[in-house]
């Protein structure tokens, strides 16, 4: 496999992902844009079931070559000792190990950290599943969309009087396995620069979504005020919502600092609510919001959509339209930060995907293909971990690995 790792910050560091779907690998597709070895372990015949999400019949799916990218796949049948073997035979030789099954898996495969930790001290292992190791819920099946309403998101989330909304995507796990990823260099630095050994790192899906949470838990504690679902405007800030344009669109307007929400009212029309001391700061402007908002959708609906947008950012005040992702794939900022990638599959074909996320100057992430095939690398890794042909044979034979 070609070194596409040369001068990011992770070359070297050689990660082990096991688990499926989506937390653990989008842990694991983060730290391989910045150069980690990613080897990613796979059920023989079946793979990670993302392989078929959202695509055709007997079509690769499309989000596979992204959460995918930069890593070699190893088709190992877990289920059988001489697979639970091979693990730790690499386990004892990895920086990291990241997995997303259900809390107690590892321990009956004999792949648990004491264990694993016994044969590689230095041993860094990320774990996430929906209610984490430990407490009263850890046996209990976990997956994003049930985190996100324990972790307090679905319930904000929504119009007032009506069910409970869901953003279109699987936002707890990747918040979790962005906050997994956080641990992981966390334990990376303190195993360098402090001359520690690996640890473990227990990440819960709703934990992930609570951290995002702000305010809520010590409003409530403090004034017993509960954050409420409000559709477009965010409860307790103003003004900052969704307004009608002429055109049939909404455009968004943020205008509620205090300076920006003058200059707002100015552009309206209403110096009267620009210029009330009542409205002059945040508190007193929530208690107006009906008022503010109507002021500003009374504007917005002489105009079209763009036509808005100029004349909001000539008065230096935040306003966007909702972005389709069309608009996206065909927006020229999003071009010009190389957000908008093509790559070229194995067939041939190009296919756009996201850039990398973050930037840095001097050592930036990067990645030239998509996902491998199933097992694409599995004698590679295999022999360069010291195991003879003749034994991957006799695994290959038995189903063990493929």
């Amino acid at each position: 496999m070609m070194d596409i790792s040369q001068d990011r910050p992770l070359k070297g560091v050689r990660v082990i992902e096991m688990g499926s779907l989506i937390a653990g690998p989008f842990a694991a597709k983060t730290l391989g844009d910045f150069g980690a070895q990613i080897i990613k372990i796979e059920p023989p015949g079946t793979g990670d079931p993302l392989r078929t999400w959202r695509s055709p019949d007997n079509e690769t799916s499309v989000w596979w070559h992204v959460q995918s990218r930069n890593k070699q796949s190893v088709a190992i049948d877990l289920r059988q000792p001489e697979g639970q073997d091979i693990v730790r035979q690499l386990a004892a030789e990895a920086d990291v190990l990241i997995e997303n099954f259900r809390p107690g898996t590892l321990e009956q495969w004999g792949l648990d950290y004491a264990t694993l930790s016994r044969l590689n001290p230095g041993l860094i292992m990320l774990r996430i599943s929906g209610y984490g190791q430990t407490g009263p819920l850890r046996d209990l099946p976990g997956f994003g969309v049930i985190a996100e309403a324990m972790g307090g998101l679905r319930y904000i989330t929504g119009v007032p009087g009506q069910p409970p909304v869901r953003p279109g995507i699987s936002i707890g796990d990747s918040l979790s396995a962005l906050h997994g990823v956080i641990g992981v260099l966390l334990a990376l630095y303190h195993r360098a620069a402090n001359g520690g050994q690996g640890q473990m790192i227990d990440v819960a899906l709703y934990e992930s979504v609570f951290n995002l949470m702000e305010g809520a838990l010590p409003e409530f504690d403090r004034h017993h005020a509960m954050r409420e679902p409000a559709g477009s405007a965010l409860q307790g800030v103003a003004p900052t919502n969704a307004y009608p344009c002429a055109d049939g669109r909404h455009i968004l307007i943020a205008g509620n600092g205090d300076s920006i929400f003058k200059r707002l009212m100015q552009l309206v029309g209403r110096d009267d609510l620009g210029n009330d001391p009542r409205l002059a700061s945040n508190p007193g402007r929530v208690k107006e919001m009906a008022l503010i908002d109507e002021a500003i959708a009374r504007w917005t609906s002489e105009r079209g959509l763009d036509e808005a947008l100029r004349e909001l950012a000539s008065a230096r005040i935040p306003a966007g339209k909702v972005f389709t992702i069309k608009d996206i794939a065909e927006n020229e900022h999003y071009q010009a930060r190389g957000m908008l990638r093509s790559i070229q599959l194995k067939d041939g074909s190009t296919l756009r995907v996201p850039g990398v996320v973050p930037k840095l100057s001097a050592t930036p992430g990067g990645f030239d293909a998509g996902g491998p095939e199933l097992g694409e690398h599995t004698a590679t890794v295999l022999r360069a971990a010291g195991i003879p042909e003749t034994v991957l044979a006799e695994l290959r034979a038995k189903g063990v690995i493929a």
